[in-house]
């Protein structure tokens, strides 16, 4: 697979379908570290989706490779004590593409939606999303990443840390905890 076929696309409402799809993978992924039970309809329930439609604070992007979905990314602007930050709320490579540049990829091109500060939150037991974050680190984050057991100056139980990109001029600032987060400052 060549990276230059990996693809971050907007999500326009008549393609919500696709991506409330993914979220099902996603969410039966998650539900391994973070059990949760199915809905009546025998699915698991997502009761954010709608707002990445309606909010201007809220966007959703679908992974695509070849054309073809292979995951998703949720962000939004509105996390509480993020000061403004981006926040990537959810993201996800289906299997088939995992471990094959395609989360970098998308990684990259996501990170360039919105220059300036991002946060990348996971939980700490979640062992997939904590060994993403760390290749996310090591290969996208352009400045220092420093890892902390505190998120917004509430003490929690230490994690692994999560990464993101920091444009030119700006450092990596990590806060990683049960929910972990990761800034761009003034360098």
């Amino acid at each position: 697979m060549d990276l230059v076929d990996v693809e971050l696309v907007a999500v326009a409402a008549e393609e919500k379908p696709v991506l409330a799809n993914l979220l099902q993978l996603y969410l039966h992924d998650y539900s391994e570290p973070e059990p949760r039970e199915l809905s009546a309809a025998g699915t698991f329930d997502f009761p954010w989706l709608d707002s990445y439609f309606t909010g201007a604070d809220r966007e959703a992007y679908v992974i695509r490779v070849g054309g073809q979905p292979a995951g998703f990314a949720l962000t939004r602007c509105d996390a509480a004590g993020d000061e403004g930050a981006w926040n990537v709320s959810e993201f996800f490579v289906g299997r088939a593409h995992r471990n094959s540049g395609v989360a970098r990829a998308a990684a990259r091109l996501l990170f360039q939606q919105h220059p300036g500060p991002w946060t990348f939150a996971c939980l700490q037991h979640n062992a997939p999303m904590a060994r993403l974050a760390s290749v996310l680190a090591a290969s996208v984050a352009t400045g220092p990443v420093r890892r902390s057991s505190s998120l917004h100056g509430r003490s929690r139980r230490p994690s692994t840390a999560c990464a993101s990109r920091c444009p030119p001029g700006r450092r990596l600032r990590s806060a990683a905890a049960v929910s972990g987060a990761i800034r761009c400052v003034d360098a």
